[in-house]
């Protein structure tokens, strides 16, 4: 029986201290990428029921930066699952400690990989998709997938060595 990416779906809420910070009072995008990874960690296995490991970060955007200061929240969500694996699709927004609007500073998808006790690869729930921005959404994810499955393994340089 499948699942819907409503029944998945996560939030993190993370206030950027100091420590996460470069002189700028920036935060590093290595902190932000952390949060993702985890936040994608919790949807996939909120879906799957199973553990699950990171296959890969994919198109990751930082669109402005996140301040000390600043409340961030990472929303994530399924968009498509195949066999074992599952592309969840992370949002990071930032609003000022006191209040005030969100803005998206940031998105990921990520490719979460449902393993057994061994740490290989076991088959998952399918995703159910019930309305229109889902399906939009899982052929979109639909085709990512395929792309980084194409490119994973380039093909050998018979010009190297």
């Amino acid at each position: 029986m499948g699942r819907s990416a409503a029944e998945s779906r996560a939030t993190v809420v993370h206030l950027a201290v100091p420590t996460d910070a470069n002189f700028m009072g920036n935060v590093f995008g290595g902190v932000i990428l952390a949060d993702v990874d985890r936040v994608a960690y919790i949807t996939a296995t909120r879906h799957s029921g199973l553990n699950c490991v990171t296959a890969s970060f994919d198109r990751v955007d930082f669109i402005l930066p996140v301040k000390v200061g600043q409340v961030v929240t990472f929303d994530s969500r399924l968009t498509f699952v195949g066999h074992s694996s599952m592309e969840v699709w992370v949002q990071v927004l930032a609003e000022p400690l006191r209040g005030g609007p969100k803005e998206l500073v940031g998105n990921a998808y990520v490719t979460m990989v449902a393993v057994g006790e061994d740490g290989h690869p076991v088959p998952v729930r399918p995703l159910e998709v019930t309305d229109e921005e889902d399906k939009r959404r899982f052929a979109e994810g639909r085709a990512r997938m395929e792309e980084r499955r194409r490119t994973r393994h380039p093909p050998p340089n018979p010009g190297a060595g």
